[in-house]
C-alpha cells in the first residue's frame, strides 16, 4: 500500500518539475513541506524520481505509471525491497541482461533512448554503452591526499568500513557514505570522482624544464569549488598558485576549502573570462576547467535528460572559446595549457582544441577522452598543449 502510494507521490515530483534548479534541491524543499514522508518513505520516492530520470527520452507515450515502474526495473541490476512490493515478478528477473528486461517490459532495446545526441558524441564514446551507463548511478570516490594514505586506510579497515582501493591514492566508496564523519575532509582526502582525479595524470606530460622553473607558476582559472587546484598543489607543492572566478561567493567558499587543505600561500579574484583577461603576470601553467553543458556527468543529475536543450552545445562552444581565448594570453612562451571539461559532446571539446591550435598556434602534446563508463565514474575531455 505504502509502494503504491510512493509511485504517486514520485509522479506528482516529477511532473511538477520544471528544471529551474536541481532536482535534488526541488525535492528537499519539497520534504521540507511534507513532513509526513519519513526516512524511508524519502529514499523510496526518490528512488523513483530518479528512475523515472534515467529513461530519458525514452517510452514518452507510455502512462506515467507504467513508465515509472518500468523505470525501476531498468534500474535495479539486484532485487530489492521497493521492486518487489510493486512489481514482484520484475524483481526476481532483476539481474538480467538489458535486452531480455526491455523485452519482459514489452519494448525492444532499441527503443531504449536514453540519450539521444550520441552523434553529437566525442570520438571514441561507445555512444550505446554511454547511453546506457545513465541506469546506474556513479559511485563515490575520494582522493587520498599525499601522507595520509596509512591514517584513511587504519579507519576504514578497523570500522570495517566496504571500500576499493583503485590505484594507488584512489578509494571508492558506496554511494551515500558519510565521508566527513569518518576523515577531515579536503585535509585527509578530497571528495573528487574518479575521472576528475584522472586528470592529475597529465601533469606528468607538463616538460620538466617548466615545472622546475623558479618560481612555477600555475593558474587554475575556473577555480569554482577548486579540486583541481589541491590536486595541482599536491603535485607541485612549490608552485605558486592563482585561483580565478567570476564567482565572489564560490571564491569565498573555496578559501575555507582552502583553509583545510593547508594550502595558504595563493592568489585570488574574481574576474569573468568571457568578457576580460585577468591583471595577472605571465604564467607557466594554466588550467581552464571551462564551463560546459556538464553532459559527463549527467549519471548523477539524470534529470538533465529530459530538460537538456541541444542548441545549448553551441552557446556553450562559444563560451569556452572565450574564455580560453583570454586565458592563454597569460601563457608564458613553453608554457602549457590544460583544457578540460566534464562534457561528451565534440563541439565542446575537440572542435575547441582545433580553435585553440589554429588561433593561437600552439602545439598539441596530448588529448583524450577520461571515460568512466566501466568505472561507474563520469566521463571528462582533456587536451594539454603548449605555447612555442
Amino acid at each position: 500500500m505504502f509502494a503504491a502510494a510512493h509511485v504517486q507521490t514520485a509522479l506528482q515530483l516529477v511532473q511538477a518539475f520544471k528544471g529551474e534548479l536541481p532536482f535534488a534541491q526541488y525535492a528537499k524543499a519539497y520534504f521540507s513541506n511534507h513532513k509526513k514522508h519519513g526516512s524511508r518513505d524519502r529514499k523510496q520516492i526518490l528512488q523513483l524520481c530518479y528512475c523515472w530520470f534515467r529513461m530519458g527520452q525514452t517510452l514518452p507515450k507510455w502512462p506515467a505509471e507504467q513508465r515509472m515502474l518500468t523505470g525501476l526495473f531498468l534500474c535495479s541490476d539486484v532485487p530489492n525491497a521497493l521492486l518487489e512490493a510493486l512489481k514482484p515478478e520484475w524483481n526476481e528477473k532483476a539481474g538480467l541482461p538489458l535486452e531480455e528486461k526491455c523485452l519482459l517490459a514489452g519494448f525492444g532495446l532499441h527503443e531504449l533512448l536514453i540519450f539521444p545526441w550520441t552523434g553529437k558524441l566525442s570520438e571514441g564514446i561507445d555512444g550505446p554503452a554511454f547511453s546506457q551507463s545513465h541506469l546506474l548511478q556513479p559511485d563515490l570516490f575520494v582522493r587520498i591526499r599525499p601522507g595520509h594514505k596509512n591514517a584513511v586506510i587504519n579507519v576504514l579497515e578497523t570500522k570495517w568500513l566496504e571500500y576499493k582501493l583503485v590505484g594507488d591514492q584512489s578509494i571508492r566508496l558506496p554511494n551515500g557514505f558519510k565521508v566527513e564523519e569518518h576523515f577531515v575532509v579536503n585535509k585527509q582526502v578530497v571528495i573528487q570522482d574518479l575521472s576528475s582525479q584522472k586528470v592529475g595524470n597529465i601533469f606528468s606530460e607538463i616538460p620538466t624544464a617548466i615545472v622546475t622553473k623558479n618560481p612555477f607558476r600555475i593558474w587554475d582559472a575556473c577555480a569554482a569549488s577548486g579540486g583541481k587546484s589541491i590536486m595541482a598543489i599536491d603535485s607541485f607543492p612549490n608552485a605558486t598558485l592563482t585561483v580565478t572566478d567570476k564567482r565572489t561567493s564560490i571564491l569565498h567558499n573555496l578559501s575555507e576549502r582552502f583553509r583545510y587543505a593547508g594550502i595558504k600561500n595563493y592568489h585570488r579574484f574574481a574576474v569573468d573570462l568571457a568578457v576580460q583577461e585577468a591583471s595577472i603576470p605571465l604564467q607557466d601553467f594554466i588550467i581552464a576547467d571551462v564551463p560546459c553543458t556538464g553532459s559527463g556527468t549527467w549519471s548523477r543529475t539524470p534529470e538533465q535528460l529530459l530538460s537538456f536543450d541541444p542548441g545549448t552545445i553551441a552557446d556553450y562552444s562559444k563560451l569556452q572559446q572565450k574564455i580560453v581565448s583570454n586565458a592563454v594570453k597569460k601563457l608564458l612562451p613553453g608554457g602549457c595549457l590544460l583544457y578540460i571539461t566534464c562534457s561528451v559532446f565534440h563541439e565542446e571539446n575537440e572542435d575547441n582544441v582545433a580553435f585553440l591550435l589554429q588561433k593561437f598556434s600552439l602545439q598539441l602534446m596530448k588529448q583524450q577522452i577520461i571515460n568512466g563508463v566501466k568505472e561507474h565514474a563520469d566521463t571528462m575531455f582533456v587536451a594539454l598543449l603548449k605555447k612555442p
